[in-house]
């Protein structure tokens, strides 16, 4: 296989680190391709990879005990699934589920942890990337307790387009409902009232978004509040071009 070069990395989490710790964590990275519904983690597993996501998304999921799955948070190149690697975790909590096709590249946990340790840069960003994703997930737990179905809707839909990078996205409205932890029917209209106002459209499993301004109108302030979050990590972020090689001994 090839060397992965950082310039074609689409990852934001390798794509800031300095060259140096980037080449460092190179031979440790795995191209994959991800498949739409697959598990890359089950609740209670061991961790014994993490993904970088470089296209798609995925859903991280609490299973309640009678087995429903609800979604508290979303996972795209801007992210890596089973950052609670970096905290010390060796099990995961969440669920983690592919809900569109796409690529990541995988890295054995224990390659990470010993990264983490070494390379002071990458352990900077994965821990305010652990930061920021719970802060989406306290965000979208208090937005399912007190924002109506609508608002939840297109705040949902802004953050699929956010990761996922394109407007049409192939859902169903039972996969939805799942995801918001609410019926269908309610879903459906929902959905109907936001192609009314002309800022997606749906048919045959798969919504477009046709005026994300309008969309993001239609959103709660919880988008916005989560957005930012993830704004502020990367856009602050310069790649250390002159930072020393880690220290491998």
């Amino acid at each position: 296989m090839s060397a992965l070069e950082q310039k074609t990395i689409r990852n934001r989490l390798l794509r800031a680190l300095p060259p140096a710790e980037f080449n460092f964590i190179a031979p440790h990275l795995t191209p994959i391709d991800l498949d739409m519904g697959q598990t890359l983690h089950r609740s209670g597993d061991v961790i014994d990879n993490v993904y970088f996501v470089e296209s798609g998304f995925i859903s991280a999921l609490a299973v309640l005990s009678d087995g429903q799955p609800l979604e508290i948070g979303l996972i795209g190149s801007e992210g890596v699934d089973g950052v609670s690697v970096a905290l010390g975790a060796t099990t995961s909590f969440a669920e983690t589920m592919c809900q569109t096709g796409g690529r990541a590249l995988r890295m054995p946990a224990p390659a990470l942890e010993r990264a983490a340790r070494i390379a002071p840069y990458f352990r900077d960003m994965l821990l305010r990337y652990a930061h920021v994703f719970q802060i989406q997930v306290a965000q979208t737990a208090a937005c399912n307790a007190h924002h109506e179905l609508g608002q939840r809707l297109a705040r949902w839909l802004l953050g699929a387009h956010d990761r996922s990078g394109v407007a049409e996205l192939s859902l169903t409205q039972d996969l939805i409902a799942v995801m918001l932890g609410v019926r269908r029917s309610t879903v459906s209209v929902a959905a109907g009232t936001l192609q009314k106002a002309g800022v997606i459209r749906y048919q045959h499993g798969r919504i477009t978004i046709v005026d994300r301004v309008g969309l993001e109108n239609a959103a709660c302030e919880c988008y916005e509040t989560v957005a930012g979050e993830y704004r502020r990590l990367f856009g602050e972020e310069q790649v250390r071009s002159t930072a020393e090689s880690p220290d491998r001994t």
